[in-house]
């Protein structure tokens, strides 16, 4: 079983181990309730709350619009032009391929993988790194056998064992935001195809990253049968639906499903999903990237190698975040696991200095990596610039540090109520 630095086992289906604050995905659940109190505080007492995620979930539309904003209205008015720019986005081919709009990334990620695996067939999942838990969760869903690989060597080794997989699960852009060549994709996909498998790309923030960044094809010109992206997600501005796009009746037979389950969004939402897609510009990907490496710069000033970073991405891993806190505190006891490391600091900087960073963002979070990413220049002006922000994490360390030997206090930093067993 895997484990994280310090040899604590993760947890079934998330890559980090659990601890004793947040035990499971109910806690997380609480832990955003007690962030939002502290959203509700700063905007109230005009201290401020800035949006850090690198996700865009707001509801965009043109004023006119919103008389139409109707579940039979939206569809009859939008949904011929949001096929159209979907099928653009996605790189898909009319009347080849369709799109549909689910209510979240997962949800279209279920849907497919509902659709396409049964009681007994197995899904490799390949990624740079890991696959993110909402594909091996729709693969436990469907009955099926999730196996994980990494790149195209660990694909061929997981074919050698699983020699026909029903289906092969390709993340472009993992959750560690590591990405795959276009070429090493493309052979995936080919190796895929030839022993009978189809392939479902997630491509979250890959379907524009990969274009904009790294000069790869749109999602459906790597050859997939199928793929999915989140419209909260780098040069997207929301809302927060899943889109999918591939061989029409693959789709045709998800969207069905999809209706079946109440995976499907609501129409009446097309009016922004056109308004969002109408929008997207490589150019703001780029943009985002830039601000990114400028916030990276000050930190590593900062906090030296303690900082990694990706070609889009500074991130600083829930081991290092311990150890930093442990070290500051001339502490050699660990008290709490990485990942829970990780949400103290994400509720220290949002407390005190109002930065909303993405570990708020997913239930469960996908990583224990407090990430950075795609910052957008506006909002960096507004809070203050890179020096600024990496002040204020370099103080939040300091924070956490003075909690480290107060087991009480961690518990409610994070959960917002005393436990007896947390002082323990």
């Amino acid at each position: 079983m895997a484990t994280d630095r310090f040899g604590n086992l993760f947890a079934p289906d998330v890559p980090y181990a659990r601890g004793r604050h947040l035990t499971a995905t109910g806690d997380d659940i609480a832990k955003l309730k007690i962030a939002w109190g502290h959203v509700q505080r700063r905007i109230g007492d005009a201290t401020g709350a800035f949006n850090f995620s690198g996700l865009e979930r707001r509801l965009p539309y043109v004023t006119e619009d919103l008389a139409l904003m109707d579940d039979e209205l939206a569809p009859a008015l939008f949904g011929a032009e949001l096929t159209a720019l979907g099928l653009d986005h996605m790189g898909g081919i009319a009347p080849r391929d369709d799109v549909a709009v689910m209510n979240r990334l997962t949800a279209a990620v279920v849907a497919a993988t509902l659709v396409l695996v049964g009681p007994g067939d197995v899904v490799i999942g390949v990624s740079p790194s890991h696959s993110h838990p909402c594909l091996t969760r729709a693969a436990k869903r469907a009955g099926a056998t999730f196996v994980e690989a990494v790149g195209l060597a660990g694909f061929e080794a997981a074919l050698a064992a699983h020699p026909r997989p029903r289906l092969v699960a390709l993340t472009r852009l993992a959750v560690t935001y590591d990405i795959l060549a276009a070429e090493e994709i493309q052979r995936i996909v080919a190796r895929a195809h030839g022993v009978g498998a189809r392939v479902l790309l997630d491509d979250a923030g890959g379907a524009r990253v990969g274009p904009a960044i790294f000069d790869q094809p749109k999602s459906l010109g790597l050859g997939v049968d199928v793929a999915a992206t989140g419209l909260d997600k780098y040069g997207v501005v929301g809302p927060r639906l899943g889109l999918l796009a591939g061989r029409r009746e693959i789709v045709a037979a998800a969207r069905t499903l999809a209706v079946e389950l109440g995976l499907e969004a609501r129409p009446m939402l097309y009016p922004a999903v056109v308004h969002s897609l109408r929008g997207y510009r490589q150019e703001r990907v780029r943009e985002l990237v830039a601000t990114t490496k400028l916030v990276a710069a000050a930190l590593r000033a900062r906090l030296g190698n303690r900082l990694a970073e990706t070609p889009v991405t500074a991130k600083l891993y829930g081991e290092d975040i311990l150890e930093l806190a442990l070290e500051r505190a001339g502490l050699r006891e660990r008290p709490i696991v990485p990942y829970e490391a990780t949400a103290a600091l994400a509720m220290l900087l949002l407390r005190d200095h109002g930065i909303m960073t993405v570990h708020f963002a997913g239930l469960p979070p996908g990583t224990s990596t407090l990430l950075i990413k795609f910052v957008p220049p506006e909002t960096l002006a507004r809070f203050g610039g890179a020096e600024r922000f990496a002040a204020a994490v370099d103080a939040a360390i300091d924070a956490l540090a003075r909690l480290m030997g107060d087991g009480a206090a961690l518990h409610a930093l994070l959960l917002g109520a005393p436990a007896a067993v947390a002082a323990a």
